[in-house]
């Protein structure tokens, strides 16, 4: 029989789609000529925020700005960890300016904000897991910004090398399903985590292995259908419906998927994680 698995209440950081467009091609799945459905774009999210507070989340907005048509990705925007924000600092010169905005927000909420010395993409490449940080290269987040976060956080941070530039954010690759109770303790107190093997090098592989030898391991169709990019309170798993294979093996062991179609979004290489950010008090 599954086991039974009990939810967290989460509080999530989220940007309306007001603007939202692909305006260039910084990522394998945006092209130049793409033509996006506003209104499907604003009712899919309006979907997913629904979605959310439904299952008892509490969910909070930052206003969209002119321009920045990827600003609707709040996950790139930083990393929040007990209370504390390491911010962000684009790859993309198109996407830099949402930095500002979203550090603008984050301090009128009362947080103090850190900005990265080096290229981080806030939750696109940063990843906690217990009692480590999983850490994204290769693509975007440089390693330089892994150790940026480490003496931020005190938190022992993982780098992990992405090689396949469909996945070229750690968020797409990658999701935990479940905490455990606490930060630190036995190997057996580890999360749960699901991720596409194929899109890590063979080193970080092999280090996920170790760290997680009881995750739940997606296909490369999965992974392309945006099914990594998804949302977990530990029992709920807010996932891309056309990743069918990981629900089923979701479902197996007792998680409960709830699909949100975020398609209109995939043209920019963004999904459910992509839009959501977690804020960790």
């Amino acid at each position: 029989m599954p086991t039974s698995r009990a939810p967290r209440t989460r509080r999530y950081l989220v940007c309306e789609p007001r603007h939202f467009d692909v305006h260039y091609a910084i990522n394998p799945w945006m092209r130049d000529d793409a033509q996006v459905d506003a209104a499907l774009a604003a009712r899919q999210w309006q979907t997913l925020i629904h979605t959310f507070r439904d299952h008892g989340h509490q969910v909070e907005t930052v206003d969209p700005v002119p321009g920045l048509p990827d600003m609707v990705f709040a996950a790139n925007s930083a990393l929040t960890l007990s209370g504390k924000v390491f911010g962000s600092r684009f790859h993309a010169p198109q996407r830099r300016p949402e930095s500002t905005e979203y550090a603008t927000w984050f301090k009128a909420s009362g947080y103090d904000v850190y900005q990265p010395e080096s290229t981080c993409e806030g939750e696109g490449d940063l990843v906690p897991a217990g009692r480590y940080i999983l850490a994204g290269t290769g693509f975007r987040t440089t390693r330089d910004a892994h150790a940026e976060v480490q003496e931020f956080f005190g938190v022992p941070t993982i780098g992990l090398r992405l090689v396949d530039p469909y996945f070229y954010h750690l968020d797409t690759a990658l999701f935990v399903l479940d905490e455990p109770a606490g930060t630190a303790g036995p190997d057996d107190d580890a999360p749960t985590i699901a991720y596409y093997p194929e899109a890590f090098s063979t080193g970080s592989r092999e280090v996920l292995q170790r760290l997680f030898p009881h995750a739940v391991l997606a296909t490369r169709d999965d992974a392309m259908a945006f099914g990594l990019n998804s949302v977990s309170d530990g029992r709920h798993v807010f996932i891309a419906p056309g990743a069918t294979g990981l629900i089923d093996q979701l479902t197996e062991r007792g998680y409960v998927p709830v699909p949100v179609d975020l398609s209109e979004f995939h043209k920019a290489g963004g999904g459910i994680k992509c839009c959501t950010q977690e804020i960790r008090s």
